[in-house]
């Protein structure tokens, strides 16, 4: 592939979108910065970075945004970042919440595709990097909704790799594992229900609550992480997976146990019993 030179990022705002928008413009990259909410990413203005305002759950906002890139010469590589998290347990957990977890992770992605395929396409060339998580291979206890809209994402890339390839079009997996990012703080918002009597998993409320609080501790810092991923989504040959992030060695081992043990392992780290009580 040729050289990447332009980059639109989605979900630029913190975390891992903000810390990737920097570090493709130190590369020498021209960065798109797109976020919901655009004094979020004001302060990203540079000679390499040109905030959006782009929400990946709005058509009108996606074609407003996609059509000032392509006006402005086109983009070379998508990276799909945006994304939301929810701690959980699902089945007490407002259905509102799920589709709207379901809808931003995948569905936004997909919609982010549509968008910048045709000109990619028309140029024979181009990438789509996929935000993904180790979650989506590993199944965490009271994340089930985030876990399966990133096993979904990583599923749609690997269909993706076969369907897009005749048009030159690249597509990898970014996989973080730990990465310090509001995304965690965000997605405990509410829990407290689950201490109250209405909830049953009220006495699991200690082990809902170290899902998003336990994570400090081993935690890359994003800045970290998109230092070292960033070559590797520059690269001539594009890799399938991209693998980074605090524990990242320690949970990939995990996910390859077998699923009798994983799953033991797992229920005794959250204090969920294998039986009924």
């Amino acid at each position: 592939m040729q050289a990447i030179k332009r980059v639109l990022v989605t979900g630029c705002s913190t975390g891992i979108g903000r810390a990737l928008a920097l570090q493709l413009a130190e590369q020498g990259c021209l960065v798109y910065a797109t976020a919901r909410r655009p004094e979020s990413i004001a302060d990203l203005q540079s000679a390499q970075i040109t905030p959006l305002p782009l929400d990946v759950l709005d058509q009108q906002s996606i074609d407003a945004a996609v059509s000032q890139i392509n006006g402005a010469g086109g983009v070379d590589m998508l990276v799909n970042n945006a994304g939301i998290s929810l701690t959980a347990p699902l089945v007490e957990t407002e259905f509102a919440r799920v589709r709207s977890v379901v809808e931003t992770n995948l569905l936004g992605c997909i919609a982010m595709i549509q968008a910048v395929f045709p000109l990619m396409a028309d140029s024979g060339a181009g990438r789509i990097v996929n935000v993904g998580s180790v979650v989506g291979e590993l199944p965490v206890p009271f994340t089930a909704t985030y876990c399966a809209t990133k096993a979904g994402l990583h599923m749609l890339s690997d269909v993706l790799r076969l369907e897009l390839a005749p048009f030159g079009i690249d597509v990898v997996t970014v996989q973080p594992a730990a990465v310090a990012s509001e995304i965690e703080a965000r997605s405990g918002v509410g829990v407290e229900v689950f201490a109250g009597e209405g909830s049953r998993y009220q006495q699991f409320y200690a082990a809902i609550r170290q899902r998003f609080e336990g994570q400090e501790n081993v935690a890359m810092s994003a800045e970290e992480f998109a230092a070292r991923v960033t070559p590797q989504l520059l690269a001539k040959k594009a890799p399938r997976v991209v693998a980074a992030g605090g524990n990242n060695a320690l949970l990939r081992t995990l996910m390859r146990l077998p699923a009798g043990l994983r799953d033991r392992l797992l229920q005794r780290e959250y204090g969920l019993p294998a039986k009924k009580l």
